[in-house]
Parts: C-alpha cells; structure tokens; sequence
C-alpha cells in the first residue's frame, strides 16, 4: 500500500508565491527558479524583442527562458521592484497576483534606449503550484506599450 502526500493547500500554494516575490523584490533570481519545478513553465504573454531575423517570444521553461528574461530585467532596471496588491489561490493550485513592477532604467531593454526614466507598470500573474508543493507554471500579462511610453520609447512598428 503506498501512501500519497496531499497536495499543498491554497494557504501553502499562496504562501510559496509571496516566497516568490519577495525573492524579486531582492533580485535573487536563483531563489525564483528554485522555487519552482525543473520542467516549469513559463509564458510573458505580452513579450517580445525584434531581432533582423526573427521576434524573440516570452514563451518557455522558468529555468531557460524565464530566469534569462529576469536577468535581463535586473541588469537593465537595477532598482526593478514589485508591489503585490491581491493574491487569491485555491485547492486545486491556482494562484492569481496582482501587482505593481517598476524601475529606472540604466541599460537599453528591447528596444528602449536608456534615458533614465522610470515605469511603474499593473502586472497580473497566474501561477500553478503542483502536488510536491513547487511552481509549476507562470503566466504573466501586462501592458507593454505603457512601459514604453514611461520609458519614452514611442516607436511603432
């Protein structure tokens, strides 16, 4: 007979997501990924760089795409920081975060040149925490073109 551990609680599951951002507000990003399952997904929904030959997407794995993403965003916003206003989980490991992340940009990002102008941009995250109580996917929407307008990038395509 083999016995199986209970999958984690909402106040477990909520509990390991603040763990997370409380991580980002120190920009300790290996404690971000640690926190999270090796195979864990990751989806930046609204993100994208141009390259001249292809658009890089926000879409991957949290340990390859999401922790390179994270690193780009400290190096280029030193100060990055997040205010989290609401977050709402349930049994099934579903955990909903509402937040603020900003910074003053010091290096370009994408395809903002760096003036020394700060964002402070709404965030929603949708998180899944699995039955060994790890993350096991991140999704994350936002407005990027009020980032650009804060950072006075105003090119369209």
């Amino acid at each position: 007979m083999t016995t199986t551990e209970p999958r984690p609680t909402a106040a477990a599951s909520e509990t390991l997501v603040r763990e997370f951002f409380d991580a980002y507000r120190r920009q300790d990003l290996d404690t971000m990924t640690d926190l999270c399952a090796d195979n864990a997904d990751f989806s930046y929904v609204p993100y994208e760089v141009w390259g001249k030959q292809r658009v890089l997407r926000g879409d991957g794995k949290v340990k390859t795409v999401g922790k390179t993403i994270w690193t780009g965003l400290v190096n280029s916003f030193p100060d990055l920081t997040n205010t989290v206003h609401t977050v709402d989980a349930n049994d099934a490991g579903d955990v909903v975060v509402t937040c603020d992340i900003g910074g003053t940009q010091h290096l370009a990002w994408g395809m903002a040149e760096p003036r020394g102008k700060a964002f402070s941009e709404p965030h929603l995250f949708v998180f899944h925490v699995d039955d060994a109580g790890e993350i096991d996917r991140i999704s994350a929407y936002w407005d990027g073109a009020g980032i650009n307008r804060q950072l006075g990038h105003l090119e369209v395509d």
